[in-house]
């Protein structure tokens, strides 16, 4: 069993994505199921509907799942593996105040030290623990034998109940993963400093199976990048995808579906090192997933459905890399331009001659057609016409643009 955790306490960024991405491939090559886990233990942070858009986005980018699990229904278990540590000696109250533990810290800090907590609470009496009304935490006693995978002098005896008795996302974590059944866990780097914390926590509860974990290398440069604004700016989820795999693993070749990293990707070749977010890369890779678009498909994108404006946007690609800068483009040729002042009166002139125009199937017989009604030499023509064709004072030579727009003329000359 495989699991994507996720927060509804924000929007999706490209890291939670590759995530997702990673465990669905993994989970699909070794024929186990993917659960998405909503951790929404914190009340306080959570954004109505959040979880909702997540689980679309998801969707959206062809991630499968088997089953929606929220953290926030599993506290009767967090709660009882708790209380079975405690019972077991595995794990204390704690009456310090946060102002004494923070008073700790500073003096390490002014000392140049790293603060561990100093188990001033680990060996209280018991008559102590009873009487004492004071809130509370419940700490998990430090490990006392080195593991595979830290130094029992790493870990100190940390929180896993606060005060109000809500579990600590390392408690909740690493119990949901026992109680899934987790196999194997794909993350951010970011979270390696959990890992040991919560495999001590799986040891203190007797847990024996033992849980493979892969940690994807930090995203620089990255700002934070919000999937819901690459989406809204026109990157296809396809592009998306491609992107955030190549920049994590070694990849046979540069342009690829989702359902073609499933027949290769591989945790070996997860890349070692900080890797770096590219907005021009992934523009350069969008590009060409728009080029593996059916036409019809690509026309839907700017707001028809014909082969003609799919076509139409094809020529477009070669200097546009987003949906939203194609339908740009197309938008300008079907709605009223704007057209300097210096071309005002020749763009009139074309226009009306246009617009009483017999239909022209190349577009030298339609571009004569207008010289002669008009009498502007060719040099004097090109400018204007191209504003009233395009809207725009640069773009694809019109003679690539005319065939695909020879049957729209009456919409695009008004």
């Amino acid at each position: 069993m495989l699991r994507f955790a996720t927060s509804p306490t924000g929007d999706m960024h490209i890291g939670d994505l590759r995530g997702a991405l990673f465990n669905y491939i993994i989970s699909k090559q070794r024929n186990e199921d993917l659960i998405i886990r909503i951790e929404d233990s914190n009340k306080e942070k959570n954004i109505k509907g959040k979880d909702e858009e997540i689980l679309g986005l998801l969707n959206l980018f062809g991630i499968e799942y088997t089953q929606v699990i929220y953290q926030s229904e599993s506290v009767r278990f967090h709660t009882a593996m708790a209380l079975q540590l405690m019972h077991e000696k595995q794990a204390f109250s704690c009456f310090c105040s946060t102002e004494w533990l923070d008073k700790k810290r500073e003096e390490a800090k002014l000392k140049g030290q790293e603060y561990k907590y100093d188990d001033a609470c680990g060996n209280l009496p018991a008559e102590l623990v009873i009487d004492n009304l004071s809130p509370f935490t419940i700490r998990i006693a430090k490990p006392t034998q080195d593991n595979a995978t830290f130094k029992a002098r790493d870990i100190d005896s940390f929180i896993i109940m606060g005060q109000d008795k809500t579990p600590t996302y390392n408690f909740s974590c690493a119990v949901d993963d026992m109680l899934n059944n987790i196999s194997i866990v794909i993350r951010d780097e970011d979270d390696m400093n959990n890992t040991p914390k919560q495999i001590h926590i799986r040891n203190a509860l007797k847990y024996e199976k033992q849980i493979t974990y892969i940690h994807l290398p930090v995203i620089l440069n990255n700002d934070a990048v919000r999937i819901k604004w690459l989406l809204e700016e026109g990157f296809l989820p396809e592009a998306i995808s491609n992107y955030l795999i190549s920049i994590t693993n070694k990849t046979p070749k540069e342009i690829f579906t989702l359902s073609e990293a499933t027949q290769w990707l591989s945790l070996e070749n997860i890349s070692k090192s900080p890797t770096r977010f590219d907005i021009n890369m992934l523009r350069h890779v969008n590009n060409e997933h728009l080029r593996m678009l059916e036409v019809k498909e690509l026309s839907r994108y700017v707001g028809f459905a014909d082969d003609e404006i799919g076509e139409l946007a094809k020529v477009y690609l070669e200097e546009v890399s987003t949906t939203k800068e194609l339908k740009s483009k197309i938008n300008a040729i079907f709605t009223l331009k704007v057209i300097p002042q210096e071309f005002t009166q020749s763009a009139e002139i074309i226009s009306t001659i246009i617009k009483s125009a017999p239909y022209f199937e190349n577009y030298t017989d339609f571009q004569k057609y207008i010289m002669e009604k008009s009498g502007f030499q060719k040099e004097n023509i090109s400018q204007p016409l191209r504003f009233v064709l395009t809207g725009a004072q640069n773009g694809p030579d019109i003679d690539k643009i005319y065939k695909y727009i020879k049957n729209y003329m009456g919409e695009i000359v008004k």
